[in-house]
Order: C-alpha cells, then structure tokens, then sequence
C-alpha cells in the first residue's frame, strides 16, 4: 500500500489500542500489531512501513480477511473531501488541519471490541477504564496467531454466558456490567450493521448505551469523521474555548459550535485533542478509584 504524502503512520493507529499497554495490539518501533476476530476466524494483523510504503502481513486463518481491510485500519480509506474547505474558514482548525494532515482514521469493521472499551469507559476516568479493559482481556481472551504474544478480544458469546459479578474484581459494576452483557447478546447484529446510522440506531436501543458511547464506537469501528461524543466531560468545553474563547460549553453549545463542519464534526474535535487544546480547568481532578475495592 501507498500512504497519501505525509501520512503519519503512528498517529493514525494509536488510537486503536489503549494507552500504555494493550493486550491485544502494540505499536513499537514503527510496527503495528493488532489481533481481531474475523468471520473466517481469529486473525493478527501486522502494519510496518517499508521505502515510503506500507507492508500489511496477516497472520491466522483470518488473515484474508484482516489484509483486505489493513487499508482501513490503517487510515488509508478515510474520505476529507471538503474538509479543506471547512477548515479554512476558522483560523485555529485551518492550522491544526494543516498541521495534522498525515493524520488519518482508522476504520476497524469490528464493532463490539471498540464498544466493549467504549462501555468501560462511561462516567469514570480512563485509567479505571483502561485497568478494567486490560483485566477482561486477560481474563477472556485467547492466544493470537502470530509471534506478537498477543491475545484475542473477548469472544462476545463468553462474556453474554458469564453472571454479572465475574466483572467486580475488575472493577466494573453491575450498571456497566449489564450493558456489557446485552451488548454481548447481540454483538453478531452489530457487526452486521452496514454503517455508522445503523449501527449508532442498534446500539443506542440497548438499556446502558447512549450516544456518548455510539459515537466513540462508530468512529473508530466505521471511520466515522462525524461521530461527536455528545455527553462528554471534556469536549464540550474544549469546543466552546477552542472555536467562541468560552471557558465552559454545553452539548447543545459545543453542536452549535460545529455546525459549520458537519460531516466532520468528529475531525474537528480529534484536531484540537491532537493540538493540545483544552478549556481551562477549575477544581481537582477527578480521583482514580477501584470498584473491585467496594
């Protein structure tokens, strides 16, 4: 494969993986690996550039199906028509969009190992997610193909067979742990889905699931660039400091704010988290904390 000029490589696939260690995936020393489960079967993918070309090598036996899509997880598919337009009629996102354009996003077709993180990351901090996701991963997953030592994402079907309290010592509880559980049931129909609209429509009909959590699925799932997490602790007012210099924005305020850039609202948002850009902050942090403690 061909990346478009300055295309960045690792920027675009990070956020595949969870920060600081992934029990399936890593990126190191300009390779990338990641383990899926295909519908021809499990699967590792393996990304590493090679005299200005990108080199996919599949692992398993769904390694044709994880190769045909390596252009995609890569970010190699993801469409910015008419971005360069938007951009250019606010002066900050012109500059970051210049700045980051080798940043491009991924598009996985897996959907319920990013809703699996995506659930676990509702109303606490990303450390207390990312502990908890590392644990289930541990805990259900499989050995990967391949030589990375990596493991497979939980298989769907475990996690809908298994009682709600095998997720305490994880830190998960029980209101979490149910929506996980549904999610599981019909993981198959969500994979099946054809696009982000469906897909957010399915989701967002299961109890525990809203559209903070839809749109943090289908932008990495689908490689939605219009997926903005409504919801958010942080962006709504990342949004409103970054576009009207407002310290403190509202959902409502943060959607009015992008809708010059409709149809990559999403980008928008990725653009000022890729420049550093954040509202002043008032108050203390939130505190880590550990359910499996409770």
């Amino acid at each position: 494969m061909t990346p478009p000029e300055r295309y960045a490589f690792g920027a675009s696939v990070r956020p595949l993986l969870v920060p600081k260690h992934d029990p399936c995936g890593m990126l190191r020393d300009g390779e990338f690996w990641l383990s899926v489960r295909t519908p021809e079967g499990p699967a590792a993918l393996h990304l590493a550039r090679a005299a200005g070309d990108l080199i996919a090598t599949g692992h398993g036996p769904g390694a044709t199906w994880v190769v045909d899509r390596a252009d995609a997880i890569a970010g190699l598919r993801d469409d910015l028509t008419g971005f360069d337009e938007m951009a250019a009629g606010n002066p900050l996102v012109s500059r970051l969009a210049k700045t980051f354009a080798g940043v491009r996003l991924p598009a996985t077709g897996q959907v319920f190992p990013r809703l699996l993180r995506a659930i676990l990351e509702q109303k606490v901090t990303g450390k207390e997610a990312h502990r908890s996701y590392r644990a289930i991963c541990r805990h259900f997953g499989e050995p990967a193909p391949g030589p990375a030592d990596l493991v497979l994402p939980p298989d769907p079907a475990a996690i809908a067979a298994s009682a709600y309290w095998v997720f305490h010592p994880f830190g998960v509880e029980q209101r979490r742990t149910q929506a996980l559980l549904r999610a599981a049931a019909v993981a198959a129909r969500l994979d099946r889905c054809a696009d982000p609209a469906e897909a957010t429509t399915r989701m967002t009909a299961l109890p525990g699931i809203g559209p903070w959590t839809a749109a943090e699925v289908v932008r990495y799932a689908f490689g939605d660039p219009d997926a903005v997490s409504v919801g958010d602790f942080h962006i709504p007012n990342t949004v409103a400091w970054a576009l009207a210099g407002e310290a403190r924005g509202t959902d409502e305020r943060m959607l009015e704010l992008l809708e010059p850039f409709r149809g990559h609202r999403g980008r928008v948002c990725d653009l000022f988290a890729l420049g550093g850009i954040g509202a002043p902050k008032f108050g203390p942090r939130m505190p880590v904390r550990s359910f499996a403690r409770f």
